[in-house]
């Protein structure tokens, strides 16, 4: 019984489908007030625009200018519950009532062309009859040059666009005082009616300048009157609508029966878009005017073309869309008979299923109803001895429970001294691990390791940077269970910080398709003083978390606020996820230390223990809530520091780190007269300032090989070297006792001796406010600690390489590069060449004698030119005297003593010694040459 059912429910699901039929979504009735071409080309445009919405039926029907059938028409559409009416009332008055009765029974109304003596309707949209009677009436003021007599054919004279066209004629005209209207004529919109009126004012005024027909169709029925007259060219002829078409106004106008008609658009297309705004609960105007223009012999050819080239794309929507029926027509056939044969095929399948499983259903429970007897038996057996167990079960429990109590008390003591353990040992781990980390990497780029080797090697690598995280939370805690945990604020814009942060996690958003969303309160300030670090940790271990736990297609958002407590600020956030809910019970436990949720999840179970130490040391709190509906929402509300805050914290900041980095840099000191005496000139030199011994002695073997290494413990050894050895590059730490790396760098591209110098910064913190410190201070490149061995020598191969280009600018006679060098550099070499340029001719000029003219000593201005142009200032001095001698020699017809002395050489032989060597030849040789 069970599959016959699902059989049946199936056939007629599959039937109801089949024998579906679309109903439409939306019935509107249009309700015309005649049937004239203007109409025509108005319900055209509507069922043409009608094709493009999906479930639209629309139905016109036309009154042939009879109120009474025309309320009768809009009755019909009433009774038949059409969800939109659009009526172009035939009369104002009598369609009032009708027009009203079915807006207050709910049905939106839009009236089209002509209006009612009643606001009871949704929308109006027409142009403007009353602007149009005041153009016709402008138009025929200057056509008349402000002079004549005037005949005007209205339409019926109980619709509004007659009246409003004949006021706004009137408005015009009134302007004009030698302007008359001398007769006016109900026409009823109609050819034959305006030809009669036409004939009999033709009888009473035998002076007519100009006739204003309401339409082109009582236009030309006036132009036959007054050619049957013989007075049509006397007279000009103006009317309203500007159709294409055969007998219409546009034709009208190349034919020259009318001198000009305005333009009234018909806008089905406009109109039925209006009803579908209304129908779809969109915007729309309550009234819509459309524009008008005048159309003459000058524009009639060009709108005929392009009304032309409208009606050939309409012929061929309307021939698409018959295909389109035909095809749909189609499909519905083929669907019909598949689904009948699908019926058929289901049926036969469905009929074997149920009679086979009937015959194992009938097996299946005999054998079923035979078991379940003889486990009966065996349960009433068994309840019976599980009944004494439970007794003696019960005292063993009591039992156990007195044990677990105590066998908890020894395992959080255990913990606690694992925790002292682990904490007394990382101190000793960060180090190792910060120089293993870097040589795996330098091993691992090694072609001619084996791929057991290579798989290896990534094994330790990885592990050791996850031993280096892992010591670096146990060390943090225990320093927060301690009361040693460092705490240092600095001024902090809360906002900027989290927006900059978020874009860490935008790619993990976008793989698992997350919608991840930043709120805050706008015009309010969050600037205060916190740890940038600590604040930068909680924030990513709360978002990490929350992307963690969020299943795909679900939403992570973040709102950020401020709120008042007891007459102080407080900043105050949360971090929400949806698709994970945490019980009361974990709840009561997560901030604990290594408490873990699952063990689904990787991790330590001390980061958020490590996020609520870093909230409580800003003074902050933080709360979880967790349900099914919202999910998870971790709060937090930190106070807002001031200046005066920050005094107390910082005096607490322990030097334990300072005093042991000066202990271990005193126990290996470089003397600096073995430097001296080691300085190998003929190699790059290169300065690193770090305050860790380790860190140095690690750089220095990277670099001993290809450069000549110098060694500074702190800031300011640091900038005292610089200042005496003018090395090639410097490498320096940023966080250091005294004068930090960002201020040494700062310094050091301060002064003229120095400042051409590439300064590379070390650090162990990664925060881009830090970069953007010691970019600003002039730092050429920034690298993180743990860094890799590969990345340290490529920059510092490639910053001592671009800036050799410099050393051609004397040598080689190339130009300035000017990105190789900074503004006091530039100005400094150009200063330098003038100098020699100016002093050539001096024989006595010595090195002592520039550096006083370039303000620095004799051994500071050697080692500043000789960084720069890898030449000493005495050798720049004799190459630019011989190539000055080079050029003498050769566009002068001086001799070889005279251009000597004129370089600046003391004698003619030194002067000839010096040339040869430099060019290959001698003078003397030269000059014979060229002779």
């Amino acid at each position: 019984m069970k599959y016959t059912q699902w059989i049946v429910i199936l056939f007629c699901l599959i039937g109801m489908t089949a024998c579906r039929q679309d109903a439409p979504r939306f019935r509107i009735g249009v309700a015309q007030c005649s049937d004239d071409s203007w109409r025509h080309k108005m319900n055209d445009e509507i069922l043409r625009e009608a094709m493009f919405y999906d479930g639209v039926s629309v139905e016109i029907r036309s009154a042939g200018d009879d109120n009474r059938q025309q309320a009768e028409d809009v009755r019909y559409f009433i009774d038949k519950g059409v969800d939109l009416l659009i009526i172009s009332a035939n009369e104002a008055a009598p369609m009032t009532p009708i027009v009203e009765e079915a807006y207050q029974k709910g049905i939106p109304v839009i009236l089209v062309d002509r209006k009612i003596l009643s606001d009871k309707y949704t929308a109006y949209i027409s142009a403007d009859n009353y602007e149009i009677g005041r153009a016709v009436g402008n138009y025929m003021a200057s056509t008349l040059k402000g002079k004549g007599n005037v005949v005007e054919l209205t339409g019926l004279s109980g619709s509004t666009p007659a009246m409003e066209r004949h006021q706004g004629f009137m408005a015009a005209i009134s302007n004009f005082p030698d302007i008359k209207l001398i007769d006016k004529a109900d026409a009823a919109w109609e050819r034959e009616p305006a030809e009669v009126a036409m004939d009999s004012i033709l009888r009473c005024h035998p002076k007519i300048d100009a006739v204003y027909a309401h339409n082109d169709r009582i236009a030309p029925g006036a132009y036959q009157a007054a050619r049957k007259a013989g007075r049509e060219k006397e007279m000009i002829f103006v009317g309203i609508d500007a159709l294409p078409g055969k007998g219409n106004g546009l034709e009208l106008v190349l034919d020259s029966v009318l001198n000009a008609t305005f333009i009234y658009p018909t806008n089905g297309d406009k109109v039925l878009q209006l009803a579908m705004n209304i129908l779809e609960a969109k915007p729309y105007p309550r009234e819509t005017i459309m524009n008008t223009a005048v159309v003459d012999r000058t524009n009639a050819h060009v709108m005929q073309l392009q009304t032309a080239h409208i009606s050939e794309l309409d012929e061929k929507i309307e021939t698409l869309n018959g295909r389109i029926d035909g095809y749909l027509s189609r499909v519905a056939t083929q669907q019909v008979v598949m689904y009948g044969g699908l019926v058929i095929l289901l049926l036969v399948a469905g009929l074997l299923v149920v009679v086979y499983n009937s015959l194992r259903s009938k097996n299946r429970l005999n054998r079923e109803l035979s078991e379940q007897k003889r486990q009966l038996e065996e349960q009433r057996d068994k309840l019976e001895e599980q009944r004494d167990q439970l007794e003696q079960q019960r005292d063993k429990l009591a039992e156990q429970r007195d044990q677990l109590i105590q066998l908890s008390h020894q395992l959080e003591e255990a913990t606690h001294a694992k925790l002292v353990f682990f904490t007394n040992i990382s101190h000793d781990f960060r180090t190792p691990l910060t120089l293993v980390a870097d040589p795996v990497e330098h091993l691992l780029a090694d072609k001619t390791l084996s791929d057991d080797q290579h798989r290896m090697l990534l094994l330790v690598q990885r592990n050791v940077n996850i031993l280096l995280r892992l010591v670096n939370q146990i060390l943090d805690f225990r320093k927060y269970e301690n009361g040693k945990m460092e705490y240092t604020p600095v001024p902090v814009d809360i906002l900027s910080s989290f927006k900059g942060w978020n874009e860490s996690f935008l790619a993990a958003a976008r793989k698992k398709h997350i919608h991840f969303s930043f709120d805050n309160m706008p015009d309010t300030d969050y600037h205060t003083l916190a740890d940038v670090e600590k604040l930068e940790r909680i924030y990513f271990n709360l978002l990490s978390n929350a992307f963690k736990f969020t299943p795909e297609n679900g939403k992570v958002t973040v709102r950020l606020s401020a709120l008042t407590k007891e007459d102080d600020r407080w900043i105050h956030f949360t971090v929400s996820n949806t698709g994970s809910m945490i019980s009361a019970e974990h709840i009561r436990n997560i901030f604990d230390r290594f408490y873990k949720i699952d063990m689904h999840h990787a991790g330590s179970g001390i980061g958020l223990a490590l996020v609520k130490a870093f909230v409580e040391l800003h003074g902050g709190t933080i709360s979880v809530e967790s349900d099914e509906k919202q999910g998870t929402v971790f709060t937090v509300d930190l106070p807002v520091r001031t200046c005066a805050c920050e005094t107390s914290s910082l005096e607490e900041s322990p030097v334990s780190s300072v005093s042991e980095a000066s202990s271990l840099n005193d126990a290996l000191p470089i003397e600096e007269e073995e430097l001296e005496k080691n300085y190998d000139s003929s190699k790059p030199s290169v300065l690193i300032i770090d305050d860790n011994v380790d860190i140095r002695s690690y750089v220095h073997g990277l670099l001993h090989t290809d450069y000549t290494v110098i060694e500074a413990a702190d800031g300011s050894e640091g900038i005292r070297k610089a200042m005496k050895y003018v090395p090639d590059l410097i490498i320096s730490d940023v966080m250091m006792p005294g004068i930090d790396g960002i201020e040494c760098c700062r310094r050091l591209k301060s002064e003229l001796q120095t400042c051409h110098i590439p300064v590379i910064l070390l650090t162990a913190c990664s925060l881009d406010e830090q970069k953007i410190q010691g970019y600003d201070g002039g730092a050429d490149s920034y690298i993180s600690k743990p860094f890799s061995s590969q990345l340290l020598l490529a920059r510092v191969r490639n910053l001592i390489d671009s800036h050799r280009r410099l050393k051609q600018f004397f040598g080689g006679g190339q130009a300035l590069a000017k990105e190789d060098v900074c503004d006091m550099d530039k100005d400094f070499v150009e200063k330098f060449k003038a100098l020699i340029d100016a002093k050539m001719g001096d024989s006595g000029l010595n090195v002592e004698d520039l550096g006083k003219e370039m303000g620095l000593s004799r051994v500071q201005l050697y080692r500043k030119i000789k960084s720069l142009t890898n030449y000493s200032p005495n050798e720049l001095l004799r190459i630019a005297r011989l190539k000055r001698a080079a050029s003498l020699l050769a566009s002068s017809d001086m001799t070889v003593a005279e251009i000597g002395y004129e370089v600046g050489f003391s004698s003619p032989s030194y002067f000839a010694k010096c040339y040869k060597e430099q060019f290959g030849e001698s003078p003397t040789d030269l000059l014979k040459r060229k002779g």
